[in-house]
């Protein structure tokens, strides 16, 4: 395969139906945020809807040199984020060698 390694986007649609506010939407999101990137190790923003109090997305990659690890981390991601927000999550994953995205 490819020697240059892998990259996978994932596109986390998030829904927060307990929030009564920005604020509350803004405590809960950052707590995400920063646990994808503190346990977990991704890399990770806030990419639309920002002013919906129940909603988000955000956009997250992550790289590996491998496609079996590189499918095992992002399996691992997602399974944490149905864990922790089992009444609103879905993910769209993309998947590319170094090599793809250079064409």
């Amino acid at each position: 395969m490819s020697e240059s390694g892998f990259v996978a986007v994932l596109v986390i649609d998030l829904h927060f139906p307990d929030a009564a506010s920005l604020k509350g939407k803004r405590k809960e999101l950052s707590s995400i945020k920063a646990q994808l990137r503190g346990r977990l190790k991704v890399s990770v923003a806030e990419v639309d809807h920002h002013d919906l109090w129940q909603r988000a997305r955000l956009t997250a990659a992550l790289t590996s040199g491998s496609l079996a690890t590189l499918s095992a981390a992002t399996d691992n991601v997602e399974r944490w984020l149905l864990a922790r927000c089992p009444e609103g999550v879905s993910v769209q994953r993309t998947v590319a060698s170094v090599e793809d995205l250079q064409r």
